[in-house]
């Protein structure tokens, strides 16, 4: 497996120098000492609304906010992302979860072509440094940009305020980049997704969730992905895992996406939540092996299939 020390860990100059062993103790924990980072993403019910989590397809324990919380209690993931709302609901009850708090988000019921997208802060951050001084096991923060909106300076503003507030304070940042918007053609281009890992760069993120670009002239999308992974330079690159699909097709690209693409991980939400809480384990388990144990494709369905168990460490 991938391992790093906490000498090894590359600590951004803006991280104060009484916050440096907090950032480093953080980072360690999201990426479970590997440099990789597997995020369990559970921000879709301001997203999405009630979308992902009841309906055709779905398991009916997803429609309980808790199933989240089970997962990440009993799943080998890094990190669970959700809004602060959430974080104060039930960390008491599952204090080892590793938290992420996403602070801003938008619901899916302004479409496109009626206005461009804007995703405002839902609270500032001292509120999310009380919960941290309390005790409440938060390691970092996100925050969600729609590159192209005419809405993108004032949230290109407000991602690298909360930046520069997180690491003073010791947090990790992983933001949300997705090009969208009118002036936006094509989201999903290669040339488009390396962008915005340039701009996660230039904001001073330690990761930037993107989504995987599209086949194009001949190369498949982990190819083309390897654009953006260099264009993200130090900042660590994880993929979107969107909507529920095949869990061997979802763990194939997967491993494509780290070994071919260059990306640090992953960031999968609905291919998870959506299931049974044991199927959601094995599934989160299976992610796990290949993004944190670097396991073959085969090793990680056999994870999910209930023949293999992965512990980290394995």
């Amino acid at each position: 497996m991938p391992k790093i020390s906490r000498e090894q860990v590359k600590v951004p100059v803006d991280v104060l120098p009484e916050a440096r062993d907090t950032y480093v103790e953080n980072y360690m924990k999201a990426t479970r000492g590997t440099g990789r980072l597997m995020l369990f993403a559970c921000d879709q019910k301001v997203e999405h609304l009630n979308h992902d989590f009841y309906g055709e397809g779905i398991d009916p324990s997803d429609a309980d906010p808790e199933h989240l919380f089970q997962i990440a209690s009993k799943a080998e993931i890094g990190v669970m992302a959700t809004q602060r709302g959430m974080v104060a609901r039930y960390a008491a009850d599952y204090p080892e979860i590793n938290y992420l708090v996403k602070m801003n988000s938008k619901s899916n019921l302004v479409k496109k072509d009626q206005d461009d997208p804007y995703s405002p802060m839902l609270s500032d951050i001292e509120g999310v440094l009380a919960m941290a001084d309390a005790g409440v096991n938060i390691v970092g923060v996100g925050y969600t940009i729609y590159l192209g909106s005419e809405y993108e300076s004032t949230m290109m503003a407000e991602a690298g305020e909360l930046i520069a507030e997180a690491h003073a304070n010791g947090l990790i940042t992983v933001l949300w980049i997705y090009p969208r918007g009118k002036a936006v053609p094509d989201e999903k281009s290669a040339d488009t997704i390396a962008g915005a890992a340039g701009v996660a760069l230039c904001l001073g993120a330690d990761f930037v969730k993107v989504n995987p670009p599209h086949e194009a002239d001949g190369k498949s999308s982990a190819e083309l992905l390897h654009i953006a992974s260099v264009a993200a330079g130090r900042t660590g690159l994880v993929c979107a895992g969107g909507s529920k699909r095949d869990a061997n097709e979802f763990l194939s690209d997967l491993y494509d996406q780290i070994h071919i693409g260059g990306a640090d991980g992953n960031a999968t939400g609905r291919n998870i939540h959506t299931r049974s809480l044991d199927e959601a384990v094995r599934l989160a388990n299976a992610i796990a092996a290949i993004t944190l144990g670097d396991w073959s494709v085969e090793d990680a369905e056999a994870v999910y299939a209930g023949k293999k168990t992965y512990k980290l460490g394995d």
